[in-house]
């Protein structure tokens, strides 16, 4: 039987760094000019789009009843958004972040940088995967980059939006920390993540996501991305649908 901790360290250790590159963050903030907190910012929006386009890759695997995975992506995109709007997803995690931000006095993009990290640090194989390896074998490997990862994306962050990034560790306490805590119920059920084509499909989804993400951070757009995240679910559950009718 695993311990608690044994089940979640790699959850612990990301909030630890989340925390430690906000900090550091913050103290350089104030001593770097303005053009250098810019390049900074266009670092930070540049590297979501080269992670959310090699994501997005993974469609090409992904295909369903001889129909390719970026329609069922696109179809997931859709219909989750479409959710996502009328459940108002990206309005309640921007008032979860404007309640935290009224609580702790944070600054004026307090809830942008809150908003951002969180979606950041919270969609990807690497951490349902990595989730899924702590729970179930103990093995927080996955989950140490994507901390390492985080925390240097977390400087950069708080450079531009402020303490409102180091928050995010809220969502990654719950969603990471809660996914490693039930993976042991999932255990007969998890697919082979190379090959699988419900696996692939939600990483090729969440690579699209994630490229609309580093859009917004580079100021090219304003995506409601987390309207979206309903489409993690959908994209497997209209697959699944398609092959009962199409196979």
């Amino acid at each position: 039987m695993l311990t608690l901790w044994a089940k979640t360290s790699g959850t612990w250790i990301n909030i630890l760094l989340v925390i430690l590159g906000t900090l550091s963050g913050l103290l350089l903030r104030n001593r770097l000019s303005s053009k250098m907190q810019t390049i900074i910012t266009q670092a930070v929006g540049l590297t979501p789009i080269f992670i959310g386009i090699s994501m997005a890759q993974a469609l090409s695997g992904a295909s369903v009843s001889g129909v390719e995975g970026v329609i069922w992506a696109l179809l997931a995109l859709v219909f989750g958004g479409l959710l996502g709007e009328w459940w108002q997803l990206e309005a309640r995690l921007v008032s979860l972040g404007d309640w935290i931000k009224s609580r702790v006095k944070g600054g004026n993009r307090f809830t942008e940088g809150f908003v951002a990290a969180s979606l950041l640090f919270c969609i990807g194989p690497m951490t349902i995967l990595g989730s899924l390896n702590n729970g179930l074998l103990n093995d927080d490997t996955i989950l140490v980059v994507k901390s390492t990862m985080d925390g240097l994306v977390s400087i950069a962050l708080t450079g531009t939006y402020g303490i409102g990034v180091g928050f995010s560790v809220v969502p990654i306490l719950l969603y990471q920390g809660g996914l490693s805590l039930i993976a042991g119920t999932l255990a007969q059920s998890v697919p082979n993540p190379d090959s699988d084509p419900t696996v692939l499909l939600i990483t090729g989804t969440g690579g699209i996501m994630i490229l609309g993400l580093g859009f917004n951070l580079l100021d090219a757009s304003k995506i409601r991305i987390a309207s979206f995240i309903p489409a993690l679910v959908l994209g497997p559950i209209i697959g699944w649908i398609a092959t009962l009718i199409l196979s």
